[in-house]
């Protein structure tokens, strides 16, 4: 972004979770909630303000930090505990202008339901998967939204409101180990605590994939055994039924179920 798209007057707060690699499950910063920061730096890096509601000792916090960052406020508060009663009694005190968050968390419920709750909680409008912010003029800021197969969303929406980052906005800038450390993590007893009890029963495993239907073979001899383990899959299987009767269309349907076995 341009730097005369800068506004000094505006407030941003971007909402940070402790992310988690897809590969190695290892915590760092989340991808989305780093564009949400990268966002806020663009627009008010001297407005802005990095938030996080959990352990204040959570190393990945740092790699925010890095990005040119010189404090991050956390809102101390258990490992079980809500994040959006903390947030949003804090955010109701400080009143921004705009609140950015990630679509989803990397780890945790990732029910992608923290704008939407912060929102309602705020009574601010709701704006969801943004990739950029145009201008903001005259209390009213030009949004582009992300939509399937890189199509993009003009909207218009009034200060102050919520937004959740997509991946299609801006990528984030490289860390630095030196701001990283020298960042000052404020942290502070957050002043509502509300302990989730559900996620407290929770226990994590690693996903495991699902197995795949493997076609069922009727040949009677290694050779044709043989040619069916080695012939190209087709995709012409099917068949398209458009424009017939309703009894031909469940007849093919219900013969379909008794030829995989579905039925007996």
């Amino acid at each position: 972004m341009q730097p005369d798209k800068q506004n000094a007057n505006l407030r941003i707060a971007a909402l940070v979770s402790v992310g988690k690699h897809p590969g190695s499950g290892r915590a760092r910063r989340a991808e989305q909630d780093a564009r949400a920061v990268e966002m806020g730096l663009a627009m008010a890096p001297q407005g802005l303000e990095v938030l996080h509601a959990g352990d204040p000792h959570a190393e990945a916090l740092r790699a925010y930090a890095g990005m040119g960052l010189k404090k991050i406020r956390i809102l101390q508060q258990g490992e079980n505990a809500d994040a959006v009663p903390a947030l949003s009694q804090y955010l109701g005190e400080s009143k921004p202008d705009i609140v950015l968050t990630g679509v989803r968390a990397e780890s945790g419920e990732s029910s992608g339901m923290m704008a939407y709750l912060l929102g309602e909680k705020l009574g601010m409008p709701v704006v969801t998967r943004i990739a950029e912010i145009v201008s903001i003029d005259n209390g009213q800021a030009n949004l582009l939204q992300a939509l399937p197969r890189g199509q993009r969303r003009a909207l218009r929406v009034p200060l102050p409101f919520v937004a959740s980052v997509d991946m299609a906005a801006a990528a984030p800038r490289q860390s630095a180990f030196g701001p990283a450390s020298r960042a000052e993590m404020e942290a502070k007893k957050a002043d509502v605590e509300v302990r989730d009890e559900v996620q407290a029963s929770w226990s994590e495993a690693p996903a495991r994939k699902r197995p795949k239907r493997l076609k069922v073979v009727k040949a009677k001899t290694a050779a044709d055994r043989f040619k069916a383990a080695t012939a190209k899959s087709s995709g012409d299987g099917g068949k398209v039924l458009r424009d017939k009767p309703a009894s031909e269309m469940a007849q093919a349907v219900f013969d379909l179920l008794l030829e995989e076995g579905v039925i007996r």
